[in-house]
């Protein structure tokens, strides 16, 4: 059986000793702190979730990509086969060439599915690959906004150690700032 324990820091001690002593500086961080936390909390969670988008959609790029080449070297395989048909064309006469050239009419029309089907299969991977680079962006986006809660967290324990009403200050400003940074990557921006 395993039991946990929880080993407090200095300041930590000193905040919860501050947080519980009535005063109403000391109530109001011990508040912010404890939204701070939950904002940080859902912040940190859509930053991982943007992240694993960006991921999916950079491996279906690659994926794309690779259906795209081996489409390529089909169409080469085609060509190749269609070159030697127009050269038992030219090579032979009567039945066995006309036979040739039906042979290179259907490499022809052949070779135009697998292009199209080719360029679609690239086009698909520069969509996945667009995709995956607004993911990240918004991803990153997330991830200043978690930097900022965790600076306006640290900031809020600080308060509470100095007793400095402009630290608290600075807190509630880091907060802004992420929940602004938060509604930017909200909206994709």
């Amino acid at each position: 059986m395993s039991e946990g324990f929880h080993v407090h820091g200095p300041h930590d001690h000193e905040v919860e000793h501050k947080a519980h002593s009535g005063d109403p500086m000391a109530a109001r961080v011990a508040v912010m702190t404890a939204v701070l936390a939950t904002i940080g909390a859902l912040i940190s969670y859509q930053g991982g979730a943007t992240q694993n988008a960006a991921l999916l959609y950079k491996n279906e790029a690659a994926i794309k990509k690779t259906e795209a080449s081996d489409q390529w070297n089909f169409y080469q395989a085609k060509s190749n086969k269609q070159n030697l048909a127009e050269l038992g064309a030219t090579l032979t006469t009567g039945k066995a060439s006309d036979d040739y050239r039906t042979e290179v009419e259907r490499y022809k029309k052949e070779k135009e599915k697998i292009m199209a089907d080719a360029r679609a299969l690239e086009q698909a991977s520069r969509d996945a690959d667009t995709k995956s680079d607004e993911s990240m962006h918004v991803h990153h986006r997330w991830a200043q906004s978690m930097a900022l809660i965790q600076i306006a967290i640290a900031l809020a324990a600080i308060t509470l150690l100095t007793r400095q009403k402009w630290l608290q200050w600075m807190a509630y400003g880091a907060g802004i700032g992420s929940l602004v940074i938060a509604a930017l990557a909200f909206a994709h921006i």
